[in-house]
Protein backbone atom coordinates (compact mmCIF):
# COMPACT_ATOMS: atom_id res chain seq x y z
CA UNK A 1 0.00 0.00 0.00
CA UNK A 2 1.31 3.46 -0.94
CA UNK A 3 2.07 5.52 1.77
CA UNK A 4 0.04 8.69 1.65
CA UNK A 5 2.44 11.94 0.56
CA UNK A 6 2.49 15.42 1.75
CA UNK A 7 3.88 18.42 0.17
CA UNK A 8 4.79 20.70 3.07
CA UNK A 9 4.99 24.50 1.44
CA UNK A 10 7.11 26.42 5.50
CA UNK A 11 9.86 28.64 5.64
CA UNK A 12 10.17 27.73 8.82
CA UNK A 13 12.51 25.36 8.84
CA UNK A 14 12.80 24.23 12.83
CA UNK A 15 8.61 23.63 12.16
CA UNK A 16 8.81 22.13 8.74
CA UNK A 17 11.52 19.76 10.69
CA UNK A 18 9.59 19.18 13.80
CA UNK A 19 6.01 18.34 11.15
CA UNK A 20 8.22 16.16 8.58
CA UNK A 21 9.58 13.88 11.57
CA UNK A 22 5.91 13.58 13.14
CA UNK A 23 4.20 12.66 10.31
CA UNK A 24 6.80 10.24 8.59
CA UNK A 25 6.37 8.60 11.92
CA UNK A 26 2.79 8.04 11.48
CA UNK A 27 3.64 6.91 8.02
CA UNK A 28 3.34 9.74 6.05
CA UNK A 29 5.73 10.63 3.33
CA UNK A 30 6.57 14.27 3.71
CA UNK A 31 8.22 16.61 0.97
CA UNK A 32 9.11 19.64 1.77
CA UNK A 33 9.63 22.82 0.19
CA UNK A 34 11.04 26.38 1.72
CA UNK A 35 9.55 29.05 -0.58
CA UNK A 36 6.49 29.88 -2.27
CA UNK A 37 8.33 30.06 -6.03
CA UNK A 38 9.46 26.23 -5.34
CA UNK A 39 6.35 25.16 -4.77
CA UNK A 40 4.66 26.80 -7.52
CA UNK A 41 7.31 25.20 -9.51
CA UNK A 42 7.38 22.13 -8.73
CA UNK A 43 4.01 21.15 -6.75
CA UNK A 44 2.16 19.73 -9.93
CA UNK A 45 5.01 16.98 -10.53
CA UNK A 46 5.52 15.81 -7.20
CA UNK A 47 1.47 14.55 -7.03
CA UNK A 48 0.80 14.80 -3.22
CA UNK A 49 -2.34 13.76 -1.23
CA UNK A 50 -2.50 16.55 0.45
CA UNK A 51 -1.06 19.90 0.65
CA UNK A 52 -0.20 21.97 3.67
CA UNK A 53 0.62 25.43 2.85
CA UNK A 54 1.97 28.06 5.14
CA UNK A 55 0.40 31.54 4.54
CA UNK A 56 3.66 34.02 4.81
CA UNK A 57 6.10 32.77 2.32
CA UNK A 58 9.10 33.92 0.66
CA UNK A 59 8.01 34.81 -3.22
CA UNK A 60 4.97 33.57 -4.14
CA UNK A 61 2.72 34.13 -0.47
CA UNK A 62 0.51 31.06 0.53
CA UNK A 63 -3.00 32.75 -0.82
CA UNK A 64 -1.53 32.65 -4.09
CA UNK A 65 -0.16 29.31 -4.34
CA UNK A 66 -3.45 27.92 -3.25
CA UNK A 67 -5.49 30.23 -6.35
CA UNK A 68 -2.78 28.82 -8.68
CA UNK A 69 -3.03 24.76 -7.21
CA UNK A 70 -7.06 25.30 -7.02
CA UNK A 71 -6.84 26.19 -11.03
CA UNK A 72 -5.41 23.13 -12.01
CA UNK A 73 -5.58 20.32 -9.01
CA UNK A 74 -8.42 19.51 -6.58
CA UNK A 75 -5.73 18.14 -4.09
CA UNK A 76 -6.77 18.97 -0.50
CA UNK A 77 -5.02 21.74 0.99
CA UNK A 78 -4.29 22.79 4.28
CA UNK A 79 -3.81 26.26 5.28
CA UNK A 80 -0.91 26.92 7.73
CA UNK A 81 -0.97 30.68 9.97
CA UNK A 82 0.14 32.01 13.05
CA UNK A 83 -1.87 33.86 15.54
CA UNK A 84 -1.63 37.57 15.03
CA UNK A 85 -1.04 37.27 11.36
CA UNK A 86 -3.91 38.65 9.07
CA UNK A 87 -5.18 36.00 7.49
CA UNK A 88 -8.58 36.12 5.91
CA UNK A 89 -10.51 33.11 6.54
CA UNK A 90 -12.81 34.12 4.15
CA UNK A 91 -10.66 34.81 1.18
CA UNK A 92 -8.45 31.20 2.05
CA UNK A 93 -11.38 28.64 1.72
CA UNK A 94 -12.82 31.03 -1.57
CA UNK A 95 -9.49 30.46 -3.05
CA UNK A 96 -10.02 26.69 -2.15
CA UNK A 97 -8.27 26.01 1.32
CA UNK A 98 -10.11 22.99 2.38
CA UNK A 99 -9.34 24.24 6.24
CA UNK A 100 -6.82 25.91 7.76
CA UNK A 101 -4.75 25.25 10.91
CA UNK A 102 -3.37 28.06 13.74
CA UNK A 103 0.22 27.91 14.87
CA UNK A 104 1.44 26.87 17.36
CA UNK A 105 0.55 23.36 15.66
CA UNK A 106 -0.50 20.35 17.77
CA UNK A 107 0.50 17.29 16.69
CA UNK A 108 -3.02 15.44 17.65
CA UNK A 109 -4.71 18.00 15.97
CA UNK A 110 -2.64 18.27 12.69
CA UNK A 111 -2.84 14.57 11.97
CA UNK A 112 -6.58 14.74 12.84
CA UNK A 113 -6.97 17.52 9.98
CA UNK A 114 -4.90 15.48 6.93
CA UNK A 115 -7.16 12.38 7.95
CA UNK A 116 -10.28 14.27 7.69
CA UNK A 117 -9.53 16.32 4.63
CA UNK A 118 -8.14 13.22 2.94
CA UNK A 119 -11.80 11.09 3.75
CA UNK A 120 -13.70 14.18 2.47
CA UNK A 121 -11.51 14.28 -0.68
CA UNK A 122 -11.71 9.93 -1.23
CA UNK A 123 -15.82 10.58 -0.58
CA UNK A 124 -16.34 13.02 -3.37
CA UNK A 125 -14.52 11.10 -5.46
CA UNK A 126 -16.63 8.14 -4.62
CA UNK A 127 -19.63 9.87 -5.22
CA UNK A 128 -19.44 10.80 -8.78
CA UNK A 129 -21.94 8.62 -10.28
CA UNK A 130 -24.12 11.43 -11.54
CA UNK A 131 -22.24 14.12 -13.72
CA UNK A 132 -24.67 16.26 -14.27
CA UNK A 133 -27.94 18.08 -12.64
CA UNK A 134 -30.54 20.21 -14.23
CA UNK A 135 -32.99 22.18 -12.26
CA UNK A 136 -34.74 24.53 -15.31
CA UNK A 137 -32.23 27.38 -16.40
CA UNK A 138 -29.70 26.03 -13.72
CA UNK A 139 -27.00 22.98 -14.63
CA UNK A 140 -24.18 22.05 -12.72
CA UNK A 141 -21.47 19.42 -14.65
CA UNK A 142 -19.62 17.94 -11.73
CA UNK A 143 -16.71 16.89 -13.85
CA UNK A 144 -15.97 19.97 -15.00
CA UNK A 145 -17.39 21.92 -12.21
CA UNK A 146 -19.41 23.97 -14.51
CA UNK A 147 -21.98 26.24 -13.32
CA UNK A 148 -24.22 27.92 -15.99
CA UNK A 149 -27.27 29.63 -14.93
CA UNK A 150 -29.65 30.95 -17.90
CA UNK A 151 -26.97 29.36 -19.99
CA UNK A 152 -24.22 31.80 -19.01
CA UNK A 153 -21.10 30.58 -17.02
CA UNK A 154 -21.39 31.76 -13.04
CA UNK A 155 -17.79 31.36 -11.82
CA UNK A 156 -17.53 29.50 -8.62
CA UNK A 157 -14.53 28.50 -6.03
CA UNK A 158 -14.18 25.13 -5.40
CA UNK A 159 -15.64 25.16 -1.93
CA UNK A 160 -18.76 26.91 -4.10
CA UNK A 161 -18.75 24.14 -5.96
CA UNK A 162 -18.72 21.62 -3.76
CA UNK A 163 -21.55 23.08 -1.35
CA UNK A 164 -24.14 24.01 -4.33
CA UNK A 165 -23.44 20.54 -6.02
CA UNK A 166 -24.14 18.98 -1.89
CA UNK A 167 -27.47 20.71 -1.57
CA UNK A 168 -28.63 20.64 -5.22
CA UNK A 169 -28.50 16.30 -4.85
CA UNK A 170 -30.53 16.83 -2.29
CA UNK A 171 -32.93 19.13 -3.62
CA UNK A 172 -36.15 19.49 -1.93
CA UNK A 173 -34.44 18.31 1.65
CA UNK A 174 -33.20 20.44 4.24
CA UNK A 175 -29.82 19.62 4.65
CA UNK A 176 -28.39 20.15 8.55
CA UNK A 177 -25.53 22.83 9.05
CA UNK A 178 -23.93 19.61 10.73
CA UNK A 179 -24.16 17.35 8.00
CA UNK A 180 -22.89 20.03 5.40
CA UNK A 181 -20.18 21.25 7.65
CA UNK A 182 -19.14 16.92 7.83
CA UNK A 183 -19.35 16.77 4.05
CA UNK A 184 -17.25 19.68 3.34
CA UNK A 185 -14.37 19.33 5.39
CA UNK A 186 -14.50 15.86 6.79
CA UNK A 187 -14.72 16.86 10.88
CA UNK A 188 -17.63 17.48 12.91
CA UNK A 189 -19.08 20.88 13.54
CA UNK A 190 -17.37 22.75 16.51
CA UNK A 191 -20.59 25.33 16.40
CA UNK A 192 -18.15 28.02 16.12
CA UNK A 193 -16.94 27.32 12.54
CA UNK A 194 -19.19 30.02 10.05
CA UNK A 195 -17.48 29.08 6.55
CA UNK A 196 -20.78 27.62 5.70
CA UNK A 197 -22.68 30.54 6.25
CA UNK A 198 -19.86 32.87 4.36
CA UNK A 199 -20.51 30.32 1.55
CA UNK A 200 -24.48 30.40 1.39
CA UNK A 201 -24.27 34.00 1.39
CA UNK A 202 -21.49 33.88 -1.69
CA UNK A 203 -23.99 31.29 -3.93
CA UNK A 204 -26.67 33.69 -3.03
CA UNK A 205 -24.73 36.46 -4.54
CA UNK A 206 -23.60 34.78 -7.81
CA UNK A 207 -26.82 32.89 -8.50
CA UNK A 208 -29.35 35.93 -8.02
CA UNK A 209 -31.20 34.81 -5.41
CA UNK A 210 -32.63 37.56 -2.95
CA UNK A 211 -30.39 38.07 0.17
CA UNK A 212 -33.18 39.22 2.04
CA UNK A 213 -35.78 36.77 1.63
CA UNK A 214 -34.00 34.08 -0.21
CA UNK A 215 -36.27 31.97 -2.72
CA UNK A 216 -33.55 29.45 -4.02
CA UNK A 217 -31.72 28.29 -1.11
CA UNK A 218 -33.10 28.94 2.00
CA UNK A 219 -32.43 28.83 5.21
CA UNK A 220 -34.82 26.88 7.67
CA UNK A 221 -33.73 28.29 10.99
CA UNK A 222 -33.09 25.79 13.23
CA UNK A 223 -32.56 23.21 10.82
CA UNK A 224 -30.52 23.73 7.89
CA UNK A 225 -30.25 24.58 4.43
CA UNK A 226 -33.09 23.75 1.66
CA UNK A 227 -31.84 23.87 -1.97
CA UNK A 228 -35.54 24.57 -3.63
CA UNK A 229 -35.67 22.63 -6.82
CA UNK A 230 -38.82 24.66 -8.84
CA UNK A 231 -37.17 27.98 -7.93
CA UNK A 232 -34.82 27.91 -11.36
CA UNK A 233 -37.20 28.41 -14.18
CA UNK A 234 -36.84 32.07 -14.09
CA UNK A 235 -34.34 34.92 -13.02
Amino acid sequence: MTATSVLLVEDDLSLATWIRDFLQTKGLQVTHLATGDQAMAEWASLEPDVILLDLMLPGVNGLELCRHIRQHSEVPILMLTAQGEEFDEVLGLELGANDYLIKPIRPRALLARIHAVLRQNTTSLANNDVAQLHFGLLMLDRKSHRVQLNQYEVPLTSNEFQLLWLLASRGGQVVSREDVFQSMTGREYDGLDRRVDMLISSLRRKLQDDAAAPRRIKTIWGKGYLFVTDAWDAL
